[in-house]
C-alpha cells in the first residue's frame, strides 16, 4: 500500500516563505514521478512541481523561481520549499507519486494511476 504523509502547511503573509514535507511508503516501482499538486477552493487541482525517476524537474510557470522541489531518498521524503509567496499560493497542497509519466505529463495531464496524501493547507494574506 502506498502512503504518503504531507507536513509544513501553515499561515504566513504575503512575502513570506514555508517548507513542505511528503513522506512517502510502499511504492516500488522504477519508473515515476514524485510531486507537489495543489487545489484552491472552487478550482481544480492543478500541478505545481515534480521529479521524475531520471531527475528531470518540472516546475508550473506560476511557481518558477520562486518554489524548489528537492527529494532526500535516503528518508524517502519529497520537500517544496515555497519563497515569495502570495495570496494566489493558498490553497491545500498535496504530495503524490505517478507510475510511468514525466514529470511534464503527470503535472500537466489528468490521467493515469496517482496516489495522493491527505493534503495539508497553506494560506497567505495579504
Amino acid at each position: 500500500e502506498v502512503q504518503l504523509v504531507e507536513s509544513g502547511g501553515g499561515s504566513v503573509q504575503s512575502g513570506g516563505s514555508l517548507r513542505l514535507s511528503c513522506v512517502g511508503s510502499g511504492y516500488t516501482g522504477s519508473t515515476y514521478v514524485v510531486a507537489w499538486f495543489r487545489q484552491a477552493p472552487g478550482k481544480e487541482r492543478e500541478g505545481v512541481a515534480g521529479i521524475d525517476s531520471d531527475g528531470t524537474i518540472y516546475y508550473a510557470d506560476s511557481v518558477k523561481g520562486r518554489f524548489t522541489i528537492s527529494q532526500d531518498n535516503a528518508k524517502n521524503t519529497l520537500f517544496l520549499q515555497m519563497n515569495s509567496l502570495k495570496p494566489e499560493d493558498t490553497a491545500m497542497y498535496y504530495c503524490a507519486v505517478v507510475p510511468w509519466m514525466t514529470a511534464f505529463q503527470a503535472l500537466r495531464t489528468r490521467g493515469g494511476t496517482r496516489y495522493w496524501g491527505q493534503g495539508t493547507q497553506v494560506t497567505i494574506s495579504s
